[in-house]
């Protein structure tokens, strides 16, 4: 019952919904692409799950039709990012915010495009939020790689670990910063395949996955974004 309601809690808001949206539309095509290449007897099962996979992922365009209001507020409060101590971490943080707010007005006009508002080439479009996206995710990788390799020196530096009395909660409260970072780490390279997957052919590997490993690489990036939402809620009911 406690996993109903708290189910039916992340649903009121719109991340949550979004998060449950995205992972349900990535699982549709990780199994209707698995049933429709082995061409089995349920084949038909499979390409009924692969639409109901296209227009999960087109209900969620439409509800980014209104995030650029609050990616531009975000953007704004962190500015240049002067709270932030490490001039990498602020630099890349700084052109993620950047490519993130580039991208929805690109996606908003090939959306645009496709459903015949306006009259220009909708697959430039498309191309041009998908590069920005990819953008974004390439900085927040490196980003995460960087936090990751900086967390570890601290935690074997020396200086800590002659520090007998160096406090066990911070520690633990490094290691879970760690982990979080690795996360986002392997869910940012899955949703990078996948973009560079949507890019134009000739790019990489674009063009060449399967409706099925788009959908695994899909869903293994959103099960990871579930479970870092429910392990910061977690954490966040945890302190006093």
């Amino acid at each position: 019952m406690a996993a109903l309601s708290g189910l039916a809690s992340a649903l009121e808001s719109y991340r949550g919904r979004d998060r449950l949206i995205r992972t349900l539309g990535y699982c549709c095509q990780l199994v209707g692409g698995v049933l429709v290449e082995q061409r089995a007897t349920r084949s038909e099962v499979g390409t009924r799950l692969l639409v109901l996979s296209s227009q999960l992922s087109h209900c969620r365009t439409i509800l980014r039709l209104f995030d650029d209001l609050a990616m531009f507020v975000y953007t704004k409060q962190y500015g240049l990012g002067a709270e932030e101590e490490d001039v990498f971490v602020r630099c890349v943080s700084v052109l993620g915010n950047l490519a993130d707010q580039l991208y929805y007005p690109c996606e908003h006009v090939a959306w645009a495009a496709d459903a015949k508002i306006l009259h220009v080439d909708s697959a430039r479009w498309w191309t041009l939020s998908t590069t920005f996206w990819g953008l974004s995710l390439l900085l927040g990788i490196a980003r995460s790689l960087w936090m990751v390799l900086k967390l570890r020196r601290r935690l074997r530096s020396p200086q800590v670990a002659s520090l007998s009395w160096w406090p066990r909660g911070k520690q633990r409260a490094v290691e879970a910063q760690i982990r979080s970072e690795v996360l986002t780490l392997l869910s940012n390279l899955a949703d990078l395949a996948n973009a560079v997957h949507w890019l134009p052919p000739g790019i990489l590997w674009s063009g060449c996955l399967p409706p099925w490993v788009v959908g695994l690489l899909g869903t293994i990036s959103s099960l990871l974004s579930v479970y870092q939402a429910v392990q910061a809620g977690g954490q966040a009911n945890a302190d006093p």
